[in-house]
């Protein structure tokens, strides 16, 4: 059986899409489309919640991106309602994703995220590089 999604860091990491001041061009084209799908209305939102990217896939420690949750009104997501109550996050994981507030500025929107990001996709800086470097060491499960 898989093991539950845990709430969302305290604050988002410094790679998150999400982040006003995260360098561009982290993440690949098809990472920014997701964010936008999240300013959708409610009910025509991505079922799945949206990971933090610095935890695999399967990993006992997955957790929701919080920028994710800080970015879009917790309370209008879609996924953490359908991860409720399909046994995936607790009650508690469901509170914290309502409650949460980040310390550190994000965007106003998915669109907004995805727009700065992708910004850096063809000429991505050394800070970029950096990150990425990075994200590659702790992720066992990207393909390089």
């Amino acid at each position: 059986m898989t093991s539950l999604v845990g709430p969302p860091a305290p604050r988002p990491c410094e790679s998150c899409p999400y982040r006003c001041d995260v360098a561009p061009g982290i993440w690949a084209q098809e990472e920014y489309d997701k964010l936008r799908r999240y300013d959708a209305p409610t009910a025509e939102q991505p079922r799945r919640l949206f990971l933090c990217h610095q935890n695999d896939a399967g990993s006992d420690t997955r957790r929701p991106c919080a920028g994710w949750v800080g970015c879009h009104s917790s309370d209008n997501l879609l996924a953490p309602r359908i991860a409720l109550l399909e046994g995936r996050i607790t009650p508690e994981t469901f509170q914290a994703i309502i409650d949460y507030e980040s310390p550190v500025p994000l965007a106003a929107s998915g669109a907004e995220a995805a727009e700065h990001g992708e910004s850096g996709i063809a000429r991505p800086g050394t800070e970029t590089q950096r990150l990425i470097d990075k994200i590659a060491r702790v992720r066992s499960d990207l393909i390089s």
